[in-house]
């Protein structure tokens, strides 16, 4: 049977680019988190940068450090809680500039190209919570990001 005309818009299994796996080793990403989904335009022609994954495990240790990039980005912690969405199930450390928010609800962050954002810390997990990063680029690596002293 002939392949369905946009079956290629649907991305159900799990493709890491080559810097994503570099950057999860190195940072023992799976000692915390669990990736769901990676979607970038080499998964999907056109496709922009689209990253989800599940935290279940608290870190004292920076997940990302602070940097700046010249996309828009939009950074999401989903509490699953279906009695009470709004509650994070923990908390995360997230810095815009030189201002630390500690997380406790669901929200999204809207980081517009050129603002400094991270480090990201998970500093307490009760229970597994959504991590959603959107970004405006077809890629995003260690090439259009720049990497800034906290």
């Amino acid at each position: 049977m002939a392949e369905r005309k946009y079956e290629k818009y649907i991305l159900s299994d799990l493709k890491l680019t080559e810097w994503a796996r570099k950057w999860d080793k190195e940072h023992q990403y799976n000692e915390r988190a669990t990736r769901i989904l990676w979607l970038e335009d080499e998964m999907i022609k056109g496709a922009f940068s689209v990253i989800c994954s599940w935290y279940w495990k608290a870190t004292e240790t920076e997940g990302s450090p602070a940097h700046d990039h010249d996309f828009d980005e939009v950074v999401g912690f989903i509490g699953c809680d279906p009695q009470n969405p709004q509650d994070l199930g923990g908390e995360v450390e997230f810095w815009l500039e030189n201002e630390k928010y500690m997380l406790t609800k669901s929200c999204l962050i809207y980081a517009p190209a050129g603002l400094r954002h991270c480090p990201l810390i998970v500093k307490r997990v009760d229970r597994p919570f959504l991590f959603l990063a959107i970004s405006l680029t077809s890629k995003y690596d260690k090439d259009n990001i720049v990497w800034a002293a906290h």
